[in-house]
């Protein structure tokens, strides 16, 4: 049987311990490669850089070998698939995060899940893994907790069962993405397979001399939302949530009807 090959990737840095923990976890399921940023890429979603991006080999914690890049945990992925591995890999898990990545702000905010929305737009599996602190004191820098050995193992041995389902079988044909959260503090073993949270960020910016900074991240200043949504199953609950994401959006053409008409009064050719 072929190796499967398991690319990961954060938005923490390459050498941030919850990188590590997922490492140790995945190489039991495979051929594990580490593209990653050098230091810390949080928020910046699925950009990628304009800018020249260096590439370097470095050792882990463990001595293991890795990439790291000087740019964003998307350009990670996109470098991986196209200048270091040269072909998909079997599997791309990003994480652990320091952090929640809840709601559909997160979604579209996390470097975490940038990376892994990078992967899914190339077809490739992927899972996104996530350790939802209740507060993180400083956005900036390197992360802001003590975070346990134990409490990281917990996240990776998900992560890695996880894995291993989507290796044997595949995703589902109507997923692209599973995101996992896993609460700080943690409840019991519940799972609930959830639906993405639609309510947006509260107010998280704070005044500081100069302009505005976000100083910290707590897990209950995001908006209360209704039981089946990551955000309740966490914030609420305490239980360990993974939502499913597709990434196609609808197009109600039929809806710009009337614009359409609008536009045609006005010499416009128009077709649906």
């Amino acid at each position: 049987m072929k190796t499967k090959e398991i690319l990961l990737v954060n938005d923490d840095g390459v050498h941030s311990p919850g990188l590590l923990a997922l490492k140790k976890k995945m190489e039991k399921l495979g051929e594990v490669v580490v593209v990653a940023p050098e230091t810390e890429r949080s928020g910046t979603g699925k950009a990628v850089s304009t800018g020249l991006i260096k590439v370097k080999k470095t050792m882990l914690a463990d001595g293991t070998k890795a990439y790291a890049i000087d740019g964003t945990p998307a350009d990670a992925c996109l470098l991986a698939l196209f200048k270091i591995l040269k072909h998909p890999p079997s599997l791309v898990v990003s994480g652990i995060n320091l952090g929640p990545n809840l709601g559909i702000d997160d979604l579209l905010t996390s470097g975490t899940l940038g990376a892994a929305l990078e992967a899914a737009i190339h077809k490739i599996p992927a899972i996104a893994v996530s350790y939802s602190l209740e507060r993180i004191r400083d956005c900036e820098g390197s992360r802001r907790e003590k975070i346990g050995v134990e409490t990281l193992d917990r996240c990776a041995e998900l992560a890695k069962q996880t894995a291993e389902h989507v290796l044997k079988h595949g995703m589902p044909e109507d997923v692209d993405l599973n995101s996992i959260n896993v609460p700080e503090k943690l409840s019991s073993k519940m799972v609930e397979v959830t639906t993405l949270s639609y309510k947006g960020y509260a107010d998280i910016f704070a005044e500081k001399a100069g302009g505005y900074k976000i100083r910290e991240w707590i897990l209950n200043d995001y908006y209360y939302d209704e039981a089946g949504t990551d955000l309740h199953a966490v914030r609420e609950n305490r239980h360990i949530s993974i939502t499913p994401i597709k990434l196609k959006f609808t197009h109600q053409k039929q809806s710009l009807e009337e614009l359409a008409k609008f536009l045609g009064e006005r010499g416009y050719e128009i077709r649906f």
